[in-house]
């Protein structure tokens, strides 16, 4: 039997503070700004797009779909994709699909968001819907 693969825990600080309190209870945040109407991930207090510091905490569905990935075939710790993923909500972001056979992956494919533990707040990654 294999072992669970082992993630070091996320480094917080305040801005992503809240970000960290609720993966520990299974939410997936991101930002939204009350200025340009944009959300944003990774969340932070200054939109990306109108640089508008009025940006406020919302929940997202976890629900994404593949843009594009990477499978990384030769490692010392074994095959693992690297894609990157546009949520339901708009952001797209750079993870990892996992607990999949990942021969199967492919862009367009509708995922979801899949917490894995560390010593600290879980880590974010994706696996097929």
């Amino acid at each position: 039997m294999s072992e669970a693969k082992k993630y070091n825990a996320p480094v917080t600080n305040p801005e992503t503070a809240a970000f960290w309190d609720a993966a520990k209870q299974g939410k997936f945040m991101i930002k939204r700004c009350n200025t340009c109407g944009e959300a944003h991930y990774f969340p932070r207090a200054i939109c990306p797009f109108c640089f508008s510091d009025k940006t406020v905490w919302e929940e997202a569905s976890g629900e994404a779909t593949v843009y594009t990935y990477s499978l990384m075939r030769k490692s010392p710790t074994g095959p693992y994709a690297i894609a990157y993923v546009t949520l339901k909500e708009g952001p797209s972001l750079q993870t990892n699909i996992v607990d999949c056979d990942l021969e199967k992956v492919k862009i367009g494919q509708k995922v979801k968001v899949v917490w894995k533990p560390t010593d600290g707040a879980p880590l974010p990654f994706f696996t097929p819907a």
